[in-house]
């Protein structure tokens, strides 16, 4: 081989090695900010992550929506995600235990309330107290809520159910959902005649509407944490830090959250 082909061999190899490491760079620089979120964020969050991306031209957020529970477990098996956000501590302190998340960003995002709720069209109204006739306005009727052993509405509403000497009448009447989400879909088809869900979860569907609030001392104080994972990269950084910036406050705001002071847990 002459040295004017061994030559544009060597630069024709090089050629091809760059052409296959430029498109992995940018690959790598593109890659999404991937959260896993508890499924009453939703609204709130789908407008932050649009405000993040238009102000960050080229970046892009995935969210995945379920229990705080589910998303716990899958980052327990090793499920690829950057931001952690827990409807309870509960679930967090249980990442935290498992070193999957940087305890340095641990910080208490957000708070809430629990609620009752009925379709919109519904004549139910009930005072949430003690000796309340909850089973007699359910009736033949479920009431829907999360899973009340793991998803944390659910938790919160067996413990206010509880408190209230309500939980008798009612333990054998639940239709348990996977996320807080779900129970608030099966009111708002008009498959459950009651639901316990967020404050924030009421705000986001019209087809239902709150007959009641449960009083903040009859369950544990409901306390939205976040976290960076040990996996975050420089724009989930980012991203971590605009969800807790004054510009992000208006979208929790306007969906029912309280913006807390940020404090570790």
């Amino acid at each position: 081989m002459s040295f004017r082909s061994r030559f544009m061999a060597t630069v024709s190899a090089a050629l091809l090695s760059a052409a296959l490491v430029v498109p992995q760079a940018i690959a790598e620089e593109t890659k999404p900010v991937i959260v896993f979120a508890a499924a009453s964020l939703k609204n709130a969050l789908d407008a932050i992550s649009a405000d993040w991306q238009k102000a960050n031209e080229g970046k892009s957020v995935k969210t995945s929506y379920a229990a705080s529970s589910a998303l716990a477990k899958q980052l327990e098996q090793d499920a690829p995600a950057d931001i952690f956000i827990s409807a309870d501590l509960d679930w967090m302190d249980y990442v935290e235990k498992k070193a999957l998340i940087d305890n340095q960003t641990r910080a208490n995002l957000l708070g809430n309330a629990i609620v009752l709720i009925a379709p919109k069209d519904s004549t139910a109204t009930i005072e949430l107290k003690e000796g309340a006739d909850l089973g007699k306005i359910l009736g033949d009727g479920r009431l829907a809520v999360g899973q009340v052993t793991s998803v944390p509405a659910g938790k919160y509403g067996k413990a206010a159910l509880e408190k209230l000497g309500l939980w008798s009448e009612v333990e054998n009447k639940l239709a348990q959902a996977e996320s807080v989400r779900a129970a608030l879909l099966l009111v708002s088809r008009g498959e459950a005649p009651l639901g316990i869900v967020y404050a924030s979860d009421a705000v986001s569907d019209a087809n239902v509407k709150v007959i009641a609030t449960f009083p903040a001392s009859s369950h544990p104080a409901i306390i939205y944490p976040i976290a960076l994972t040990t996996k975050a990269g420089e724009d989930a950084k980012s991203f971590y830090s605009f969800i807790k910036s004054p510009a992000a406050a208006p979208h929790f705001e306007k969906q029912g959250f309280t913006v807390l002071a940020d404090k570790k847990s």
